[in-house]
């Protein structure tokens, strides 16, 4: 791994710069090869993902279109029909109450459950869900123009870190962790692979976005060590969701696939900080070439406060809207408020939270103090 300079990194003087480049190299090299060893060495050979079918082998997935949603009777059934794709056969569709009252209108698109041994004796077709594929792809390309007009080629480059990001999840770290891998080897490998994915894609390699990988790991080793205690601490099991559940069976750790889960949220906020306070040191530097250390380190800190706090409320208000249904769910139960908030669900939530965002805080004055070392060096 070369590491090039950039225009800010000339303010180190090039032999300077040279020694900064050579000891980062030095920590960041083997850092970079224990992730890559750790993801030949986990590598899944054999995983269930993808193995259990979807259905039962006589059943099948049919697809067509809402044509016609008729009123609901005094026992709550709907009369709903629905066009094939392909045949166009008119045919009814048994949809839930709660489907029909939230959302499905004519026009819509969904699946159905085909079950040929209830033609005759009831209705064979069982909505199953809405297909979603185009709306989907169109939000996508909207999402990567939007990116393109406006951060243009650093922009579409961060947009490839996150496909090869979520290419890690999808190819590494789930197939490993069904296979029965151990699940906090497996998110420290896979973080560790996203995290360089994401940084040196979107920004290159440099003194500068090196420095943010030294932070940034330095904040994900602090989130992990607080992750394992918090979740000993707090007795989280992670056995509380219908998903988390249906992996009974598969011999996993749902407990230790919770801590996983805590280290991989705080992520991409972890990357953004560690990214910012290193930009805001080095224009410090630039703009006073005489600052010292503390005064660089103090100055990026007025930022990096100003970061920690918009960035707090980012997460907590990030995880209240995923968490909304069930906070609603509890606000029916006559229970107190504490009573409330010390629930296994809710108490997951509130413990990811603030691992990550402890985490976090401690990774800005990290990171800002590397780069004030580094700019002023």
């Amino acid at each position: 791994m070369h590491m090039r300079t950039r225009p800010g990194d000339d303010s180190l003087g090039p032999g300077v710069a040279r020694r900064a480049a050579a000891w980062q190299a030095a920590i960041v090299i083997p850092l970079a090869l224990a992730t890559l060893l750790g993801l030949i060495v986990l590598w899944p050979s054999d995983s269930p993902a993808g193995s259990v079918p979807i259905t039962a082998e006589s059943v099948s997935l049919e697809t067509g279109t809402i044509v016609h949603i008729g009123k609901t009777d005094e026992v709550g059934a709907t009369e709903v029909r629905m066009s094939l794709t392909g045949s166009g056969t008119d045919v009814p569709v048994h949809v839930p109450a709660e489907i029909v009252a939230n959302g499905l209108d004519v026009g819509d698109r969904i699946e159905a459950m085909f079950t040929p041994a209830a033609v005759g004796t009831g209705t064979p077709y069982i909505f199953w869900d809405f297909e979603r594929d185009v709306e989907l792809w169109l939000l996508i390309g909207l999402y990567i123009l939007v990116v393109a007009l406006v951060a243009r080629g650093k922009g579409l480059a961060a947009v490839a870190g996150l496909a090869i990001s979520l290419a890690v999840v999808v190819l590494f770290m789930l197939p490993a962790l069904l296979a029965g891998e151990s699940p906090f080897l497996v998110v420290i490998v896979g973080a560790g692979a996203m995290m360089f994915a994401s940084i040196y894609l979107a920004h290159g390699i440099s003194i500068r976005t090196t420095t943010a990988i030294l932070g940034t790991a330095g904040g994900l080793l602090v989130t992990a060590t607080l992750a394992v205690t918090a979740a000993d601490w707090t007795n989280l099991t992670g056995t509380l969701s219908d998903s988390a559940l249906s992996l009974s069976g598969y011999g996993i750790q749902l407990d230790q696939i919770l801590i996983c889960g805590m280290i991989l949220a705080g992520l991409g906020a972890l990357n953004d900080v560690t990214i910012t306070q290193v930009s805001t040191v080095w224009e410090l530097r630039a703009a006073n070439p005489t600052a010292t250390v503390t005064q660089l380190y103090r100055q990026a800190m007025v930022v990096g406060r100003d970061h920690i706090a918009s960035t707090i409320y980012t997460l907590a208000f990030a995880y209240v809207g995923t968490a909304l249904p069930l906070l609603m769910a509890a606000a029916i139960i006559d229970r107190t408020f504490l009573d409330t908030l010390s629930t296994g669900d809710i108490a997951e939530e509130i413990v990811r939270t603030l691992v990550a965002s402890i985490g976090l805080v401690l990774a800005i004055p990290l990171t800002t103090g590397i780069a004030a070392r580094l700019a002023r060096a």
